[in-house]
């Protein structure tokens, strides 16, 4: 079909924005979803790292819509990743943590489910339901067997472990001391070969196939997860990089509490291999989408699962990246660990270079799919979600809502159980383990180091009394004391040292990359 009688059919299907079944196109649009693990909103040209070299993801956001203030449901990959599967809050789901996270402190930790309940309707069940040929690669963390993607609507499954990162990112893509990690079906490889790289080449076999029908394609990477591996000349070149950067040569480190620090400046050679390599990804995706002339048919969606890792324990200074000018990362419910980029492209539908500052979560990223598809919602299923459809088009705004976020759990980068809510440019966080709140205003505070809790105690009060009444709404399940806690330092002694997101982070001083 020629590419402008797609456009005409597409534009003049009054369901796409309405998200209803009437006036459809002839063949429903494509979609991509290019879901990254661990990166950071400040990783990408796009979003202003002067650091990291990503000219396909900038073409992608100069060639579509950005937003500046999008969320992550969670601040670690496997409550997000259920979000962005159901439509609903990772609390409403009772899958708070990443799945395999057990570590205690001060408090017990709340209970969470470890692994996608088979009864929610996924995104991808709701997409084969419509027609649609549906594929998964990659990273997955939301079950072990008898969870895993194939039970989930997706028809087509390469490449997916059982756990939240690869043994290895090269062939054969193992770690015998951890077999879990190990990566499946891609046996065929020699010697070399990287697995960013062999996911890509899984994904545009997929779309070759897919072509003449349309399609549903998650490409999940586990890249940039730890461990740290990128090939040994792009690993090379950016320790060019940095040594090319002013001083100091040495990361600025912040303090974050009494236990952790957050990085303040990019400048790790291996973490920017890992990153060129995934916007290499990116770029023969889009290229694939050329060659097979489908790019005027095919929304292409952009998204990390959480914040980059930018915060760790005092100690463990061979931190991957920096979210500045955001406060910590991933694990935390500072911004640099929730606020992530999110970019959707649809040539010829959707106005190039358009940038949204409305502040959205990954929980809208459902119903948005089913509005760019044409497809009726399910508002009984995306509970929590809201399509983005008006924002996309600049043709409307959203009703006015408050965000929430609910983390139970403590985690290796130095958090601790927290709460927090959004309501419009102030944010409240809640500590768990002693009650403490703070408050910022992010419209004149992007980097929440003013606290205005002491200063603002009526709407402090307002937005507390706010996310209580949330979490009993949703019936999230909140820690308990710990009775074994004798420690009198419980903030600063080390949860994560009994369990850890990135138990195989390097020492100082340790090799990194690809020998």
């Amino acid at each position: 079909m020629p590419v402008l009688l797609q456009l005409m059919l597409v534009l003049g299907s009054a369901g796409i924005g309405a998200g209803s079944s009437d006036a459809l196109p002839r063949q429903r649009p494509n979609l991509v979803l290019f879901l990254v693990d661990d990166l950071g909103w400040a990783d990408t040209g796009a979003y202003g790292s002067t650091f990291y070299l990503t000219p396909h993801t900038d073409r992608l956001a100069a060639e579509g819509v950005r937003f500046t203030r999008f969320y992550s449901a969670s601040p670690v990959c496997s409550p997000t990743r259920a979000s962005i599967m159901t439509g609903k809050h990772p609390a409403r789901l009772h899958l708070t943590n990443w799945i395999g996270g057990e570590a205690r402190g001060r408090l017990l930790p709340a209970e969470y489910v470890r692994q996608l309940a088979p009864e929610e309707l996924t995104v991808g069940e709701a997409f084969r339901q419509a027609g649609y040929h549906t594929g998964y690669i990659g990273k997955w963390h939301l079950g072990a067997r008898g969870y895993l993607p194939g039970t989930q609507g997706f028809d087509f499954v390469v490449a997916v472990n059982e756990a939240g990162q690869p043994g290895s990112y090269f062939y054969p893509f193992e770690n015998e001391k951890w077999p879990v990690t190990n990566v499946p079906d891609l046996a065929d490889g020699r010697e070399g070969d990287y697995l960013t790289d062999r996911l890509t080449g899984e994904a545009v076999r997929f779309l070759r196939e897919s072509a003449g029908a349309p399609f549903l394609l998650v490409l999940s990477h586990y890249a940039v997860h730890t461990p740290l591996e990128s090939k040994e000349e792009l690993t090379a070149k950016y320790a060019r990089r940095a040594a090319d950067l002013p001083e100091p040569r040495r990361p600025l480190l912040a303090p974050e509490g009494p236990s952790a620090v957050t990085k303040g400046r990019q400048d790790h050679p291996v973490y920017a291999g890992m990153i060129e390599s995934l916007d290499e990804s990116l770029g023969r995706i889009l290229d694939a989408l050329d060659d097979l002339e489908l790019t005027a048919h095919t929304a292409v969606l952009f998204v990390s699962d959480n914040g980059g890792l930018s915060t760790l324990r005092k100690g463990r200074p061979d931190i991957p990246t920096s979210n500045h000018p955001l406060r910590a990362g991933k694990g935390w419910l500072y911004e640099g660990g929730i606020r992530i980029p999110f970019i959707v492209r649809w040539p010829g539908v959707l106005e190039a270079g358009r940038v949204v500052a409305t502040p959205a979560v990954t929980t809208d990223l459902y119903p948005t799919m089913l509005a760019l598809a044409g497809l009726a919602l399910r508002p009984e299923q995306h509970r929590d979600g809201v399509s983005l459809w008006p924002l996309l088009r600049g043709e409307g705004s959203l009703a006015s809502r408050d965000l929430f976020w609910h983390f139970p759990h403590y985690h290796g980068s130095g958090s601790t159980p927290s709460g927090a809510i959004l309501s419009g440019n102030l944010k409240l966080l809640e500590w768990l383990e002693d009650d403490r709140v703070e408050l910022y205003d992010l419209g004149r505070d992007e980097q929440e180091s003013h606290d205005l809790a002491a200063a603002r105690p009526e709407v402090t009060d307002k937005l507390r009394e706010k996310l209580d009444a949330w979490r009993r709404q949703v019936d999230a399940r909140m820690p308990s004391p710990n009775p074994e806690w004798r420690s009198p330092s419980a903030t600063t002694r080390t949860p994560a040292d009994q369990s850890a997101d990135h138990p195989k982070l390097p020492r100082e001083g340790q090799q990194v990359g690809r020998r």
